[in-house]
């Protein structure tokens, strides 16, 4: 009796089971056009700024580098000081993770480059056409950054030209007017030190750091201040002591890190595989990026709060390999370390101490 019921509670089981698969498939359609529906009504229009408190919030958009990883775009990060709203970097894949978090991208006041590597600007095109056609901007995206961003520029302007004139003839000069198209550069000297005052305004306090990322130069990161919070972006940079010095006291650094151990074992599969070229490259790198143990290090002698990592390589596109990534960085800084994740909001209200994070992707 015992089999015969078994057998019969399987077969009603297997029968429940196609039955259910047979009405799934039959209104696929429908529930698929629901299933949008409330994925547009949670999202259009969301505005994750809105109802942050009054302070320095970090939002990361980009934390991984030009090696493939389908978890990060490239180097992107956003600053909310206040009210102003900022974009370091612009990264491919930075502004749609920028829309996917809520962030109104015709809010960008300013963009600040660090450097002119291609995976730290070939996003600036999207961000620029996105920030235009969002909120109908009358004056072009100001970008900022060290003696050649004037030339950067202008070759996104001119590649975007043709596809300007396209969007104004289409949707007409009320919804995209044709001086809001485009970028315009905001050139500033590099450091003659460590660091120089570079904006200003309400309160907000933006710093150009020079680092050492040769034989790429300029070079730069960037601290920003508000209201006695501050966070330090490093840019990509090696062990660098003038970052030490311009980072002093600052609540968060935001660090890029490169784990050598791991990134030999994709060099040697690369060799191995025929990719001679690539392969060098990823023996190139490691002497101009800093490792997250010196990224440690750089957070300890600064004093910070917190330590972000960013310019994630080689890719890590699961959690559990951290440990492996992170190696001894946390016996060089006692603080709190986290290995950045593209849709991480690091808030810093004013008038505390307090930094606490949240996951908006």
């Amino acid at each position: 009796m015992r089999r015969g019921k078994r057998r019969i509670v399987a077969a009603a089981v297997v029968l429940t089971a196609a039955l259910c698969f047979g009405l799934v498939k039959a209104f696929q359609p429908q529930l698929g056009a629901m299933l949008l529906e409330r994925m547009v009504d949670r999202r259009v229009g969301r505005d994750v700024l809105a109802d942050l408190p009054d302070g320095l919030h970090v939002l990361l958009c980009g934390t991984g580098s030009p090696l493939p990883d389908p978890t990060r775009a490239e180097a992107c990060t956003a600053v909310l000081a206040g009210r102003h709203l900022f974009v370091v970097d612009a990264g491919d894949g930075g502004a749609r993770k920028l829309a996917l978090m809520g962030v109104p991208l015709g809010r960008i006041e300013r963009v600040f480059l660090t450097h002119f590597h291609s995976d730290h600007i070939d996003g600036l095109g999207p961000l620029m056409l996105m920030r235009w056609t969002g909120s109908a901007a009358t004056a072009p995206l100001p970008v900022a950054g060290p003696p050649g961003v004037a030339a950067i520029v202008a070759g996104f302007n001119a590649a975007y030209a043709t596809d300007n004139r396209y969007r104004i003839a289409h949707h007409g000069a009320d919804i995209v007017p044709p001086s809001g198209a485009g970028a315009i550069a905001r050139p500033f000297a590099l450091p003659a030190d460590d660091a120089a005052l570079v904006y200003q305004r309400d309160g907000v306090s933006v710093t150009a750091i020079r680092v050492n990322h040769a034989p790429v130069a300029p070079a730069v990161g960037y601290r920003f201040t508000y209201r006695g919070r501050s966070v330090t972006l490093s840019g990509d940079t090696t062990w660098s002591p003038a970052l030490v010095r311009a980072a002093r006291g600052s609540d968060l650094l935001v660090h890029e890190a490169l784990q050598p151990r791991l990134l030999v074992r994709l060099t040697d599969r690369l060799a191995v595989t025929g990719q001679a070229n690539t392969a060098q490259i990823t023996r190139d790198i490691r002497n101009y990026h800093a490792t997250p143990e010196q990224a440690a290090d750089t957070a300890r002698r600064a004093g910070v709060r917190h330590l972000v990592l960013n310019h994630i390589v080689p890719p890590m596109p699961l959690g559990f390999a951290y440990p492996a990534f992170l190696g001894d960085a946390h016996r060089h800084f006692p603080g709190p370390i986290t290995v950045g994740e593209d849709g991480m909001l690091f808030s810093l209200p004013a008038g505390s101490t307090t930094i606490t994070r949240k996951a908006l992707l």
